[in-house]
């Protein structure tokens, strides 16, 4: 193949398709054989874009010095060397380089779970290797390969169009252009760029309509989005709303921080305290405000929580999204494969003047009744509509191994059952031309041709169908349609929808030579089908769970109002007595939308026949009502509404590239039922996120007011900075993490959604951990009284039982984040394994502090008696059991 061409598209537009074949070695039958595509992997690489540079190993370490805690650490290290306190500035070198370890690997640990995340998600393109059509991961493409597209698909590569049915790109994203561009197979007359190739497709872009096939002629770095991403280079990263609100929450410590050190500061000043005592208190306080483990923590639980979600069919694109998602309270939801089973068969064939029940078994066609009588005209000329005018391939090693849509699917599973030959079976036709399939007209067209003759096949919604169609199949008779005719043909559409049956019409014409553009007219109407789609048998108690925590979940479908009735009744969206159901083509513009229709459309829970305008302004009207949108779909029609969405949720079996790349999350297995474990993961982790919040800035406030008392009360015996900070590194950084690696309660999906405008900390959560910290603090200052009035009155063992205090205090404090009402023995905490492995890791590395001379003396510490040890063990344990009893008396409370 020609090299040069493969590294640069500009004369690729201009080629004749005998050219281009030539030119990049391809058959445009066959495609490349596998053989070559590997040899041509090896010699132009993967199709993979440069992304955004992943910073090294080596960069990230260096970043965990980047924060104003080690900042001022390193001020404390260099005062201790200037006033000549050698081991006390390397004590502290060693916190710095410890903090800053525990901070790379937590951070080593959440890039490693997003990888994991990320592969999880691989992108899959159709091509034609070898004759034979397969799925590939988009990575593997390689110039020349013939490359499928249809509606819905995302192009994964630059390419030439050598086939076209419709075929419609959305160019937005590389052109500006809005409008989706037709593109054909003829060759330009001269180079163009990007945005005047209507014979090109390129990466990035998104099939909105038709299908087509074309060669590909650029990969990786030598497509218009590897030129582009090349001149703009790597973009600034933009901060997620949870890192928005941890650093309020930071800046409130801080702020708080420079407070109570100012405070101190003066009034210490005034009573005459040596400023160097002074300086050591401040840092102490500056030291014991800041939760140094609180950005990183929240990452790997966010990171993991992501990859418990991935592994419960739910792989979240986002980490913002996953704070969003348990704020979710409305639920827009697609009607088919995600609350129905998606295993669509056909159940009833209708005929003018007789209708037939029908099922099937091993392959066979099996009669309810006794078969059709006086329509086996139109029965075979069904089927031949619904084997022509299909896109389901069928792999023909394996005849019964279909894949496709599921209504094309049943419809050539009808076609092998009724086993039709003869020269005027579907098998003797080849395509000519296709209208797809839109959501505007809902109808779906062929033009098929055996010998001389043209056979024109439609299928689609009856309402749309009928009006094309001048003529009615009745039996062996073919006759003028009437009015009559469409009424009784609705009418029967109608009851068919009802009974929860997705309904197709079936029309055609034959002509005697090929027809021009637009060949849905004067049709003759053949028959219908109800497909059967019956709902997930799990389905009606996902949608009782999201009920009862407060969701509301509404059918916005493109089927047939009775048909989404039936079914939104049967699985519990609405109830028996509520027929109202508002048509797409009912809803005003968007500017015309008083507050009476968006009460009306607020108040409703199914919407049918509704347009991709329409779904974009239904999720529009519920956001400025104050909701908190989740919207599913699997088409590209979807796309702006998952886009617009404040969660967009794709079918990751169903749904098309351009759905998954819009959405925030994709279901691996298509089931709402995923889509409730997903918010209740969601909750669960937003809920972690809290406790370990809490935790520590209830901790680190305990420190704070116990370094601030002790300065005043001057004892000689405040906690040093070195203490706080072996205590923000052990009894914090672990157990909070601990804390975000947890499961919820389990009454996490029995509660209204959060409000998602609300900080990390509520007002109500601010008056608790005040509880706390002053739980902690009163815990230390009656251990200090006791060991004052009947131990010592020393000032290193005072401070040595101050130490010992806090330490057990914080992390027995661990086991009062279960939820209020949980029992004290068994609930989330007590059931968490990674929270006791970080008590037992915490105690153990205390111990080892005492135990080594060394330690003791760097971080001021030393024997203290027996007595000592009790005392500080029992004060510890206060905290815990006030606050134990407190929920036993309250738990009591709630169950009268």
């Amino acid at each position: 193949m020609n090299n040069n061409l493969a590294a640069n598209n500009t004369s690729v537009p201009a080629l004749s398709l005998g050219e281009l074949f030539n030119a990049f070695g391809t058959d445009g039958q066959q495609g490349i054989s596998d053989n070559e595509a590997s040899l041509r992997s090896v010699q132009f690489g993967l199709n993979i874009n440069i992304s955004q540079k992943v910073k090294s190993i080596w960069q990230m370490f260096f970043e965990q010095f980047n924060s104003p805690i080690v900042y001022l650490l390193f001020v404390a290290a260099f005062a201790s060397l200037y006033f000549k306190n050698p081991l006390e500035a390397i004590a502290i070198f060693i916190v710095i380089l410890v903090n800053a370890l525990i901070g790379f690997f937590m951070e080593l640990q959440a890039r490693s779970s997003m990888r994991a995340l990320k592969e999880m998600d691989l992108s899959v393109s159709k091509v034609i290797r070898g004759g034979k059509t397969i799925d590939v991961l988009s990575e593997q493409l390689t110039p020349g390969d013939l490359l499928l597209l249809d509606s819905g698909d995302m192009v994964s590569g630059d390419g030439r169009v050598i086939e076209s049915n419709g075929l419609q790109v959305d160019e937005s994203a590389l052109t500006g252009e809005s409008f989706p561009i037709l593109k054909t197979s003829d060759s330009q007359g001269a180079d163009t760029d990007a945005s005047a190739s209507i014979n090109m497709v390129y990466k990035g872009t998104a099939v909105m309509n038709g299908n087509g096939k074309v060669i590909i002629t650029g990969i990786a770095a030598n497509t218009e989005l590897g030129k582009i991403s090349e001149m703009v280079g790597r973009s600034a990263a933009t901060k997620s709303p949870l890192d928005i609100k941890i650093g309020n929450l930071t800046k409130k410590l801080i702020y708080i921080t420079l407070f109570m050190t100012a405070f101190f500061a003066l009034t210490a000043f005034i009573e005459g305290k040596p400023w160097l005592e002074i300086l050591e208190t401040s840092i102490a306080l500056a030291v014991a405000a800041f939760p140094e483990g609180l950005p990183i923590v929240s990452t790997v639980a966010l990171a993991f929580g992501m990859l418990r979600m991935a592994k419960r069919d739910a792989i979240v694109k986002r980490l913002s999204s996953v704070e969003t998602l348990g704020g979710v309270n409305v639920i827009l939801t697609d009607k088919t494969g995600t609350l129905t089973e998606n295993k669509i068969f056909v159940k009833v064939l209708s005929f003018p003047g007789e209708e037939v029940h029908v099922s099937m078994e091993k392959g066979h066609l099996v009669y309810d009744d006794m078969g059709i009588n006086r329509s086996q005209k139109n029965f075979e000329l069904l089927v031949k509509i619904g084997t022509l005018c299909n896109n389901a391939p069928v792999d023909q090693t394996e005849p019964a191994k279909v894949s496709g849509d599921p209504i094309e699917i049943a419809l050539l599973l009808l076609n092998k059952a009724a086993a039709f030959s003869g020269e005027g079976s579907a098998a003797h036709y080849q395509r000519k031309s296709e209208i797809p399939f839109s959501a505007e007209t809902k109808l779906m067209a062929t033009a098929d041709q055996n010998g001389n003759d043209y056979f024109i096949s439609v299928k689609g919604a009856v309402e749309g169908l009928i009006l094309k169609c001048t003529k009615i199949q009745s039996g062996n008779s073919l006759n003028e349609i009437t009015s009559s005719d469409r009424e009784k043909i609705l009418a029967n559409a109608e009851n068919l929808s009802a009974s929860g049956l997705r309904v197709l019409a079936f029309a055609f014409k034959s002509l005697n030579e090929m027809p021009d553009g637009d060949f849905i007219t004067e049709l003759t109407y053949v028959g219908m089908v109800g497909f059967l789609d019956p709902p997930r048998s799990d389905i009606k108690g996902a949608i009782a769970t999201c009920r009862a925590a407060g969701i509301k979940i509404v059918m916005i479908t493109g089927d047939h109002p009775l048909t989404a009735l039936s079914i939104a009744k049967k699985v519990g969206i609405t109830e028996i007595a509520d027929n109202q159901v508002i048509l797409g083509n009912s809803l005003p513009q968007e500017d015309a939308l008083d507050q009476e229709w968006r009460d009306r459309i607020l108040s409703t829970t199914v919407f049918a026949r509704t347009s991709p305008k329409q779904k974009l302004e239904i999720v529009d009207t519920y956001q400025k009502a104050g909701f908190l949108v989740a919207m599913t779909g699997d088409g590209v029609n979807d796309a702006p509404a998952i886009k617009k969405a404040d969660i967009g949720i794709a079918m990751g079996l169903r749904g098309t590239q351009v759905a998954k790349e819009t959405a925030n999350i994709v279901l691996k297995d298509d089931s709402f039922v995923s889509i409730t474990r997903a918010v209740a993961n969601g909750r669960e982790i937003f809920q972690n996120i809290q406790r370990f919040v809490i935790y520590l800035i209830s901790c680190n406030l305990s420190e704070i007011i116990i370094v601030t008392l002790l300065g005043f009360l001057g004892t000689g015996a405040i906690l040093f900075p070195l203490q706080i900070l072996f205590l923000n590194m052990v009894t914090d950084v672990f157990p909070a993490l601990a804390l975000g690696l947890g499961k919820g309660d389990k009454s996490i999906m029995l509660k209204a959604p959060r409000d998602p405008g609300l900080e990390i900390i509520s007002n109500r959560n601010w008056l608790v951990i005040l509880v706390y910290a002053g739980l902690m603090t009163l815990s230390v200052m009656l251990a200090i009284f006791i060991c004052m009035r009947y131990v010592s009155e020393k000032v290193a063992v005072i401070n040595n039982v101050a130490f010992i205090t806090l330490a057990a205090a914080q992390l027995f404090h661990v086991f009062n984040m279960s939820s209020l009402r949980s029992g004290m023995t068994k609930n989330e905490v007590t059931k968490n394994k990674f929270v006791w492995m970080a008590i037992i890791f915490c105690f153990s590395l205390i111990t080892l502090v005492y135990v080594f001379p060394k330690s003791r003396q760097v971080l001021n510490l030393s024997i203290i008696p027996l007595q000592a040890w009790l005392t500080a063990i029992f004060a510890g344990t206060l905290p815990l059991i006030l606050v134990q009893f407190y929920k036993l008396i309250l738990g009591k409370k709630h169950q009268k």
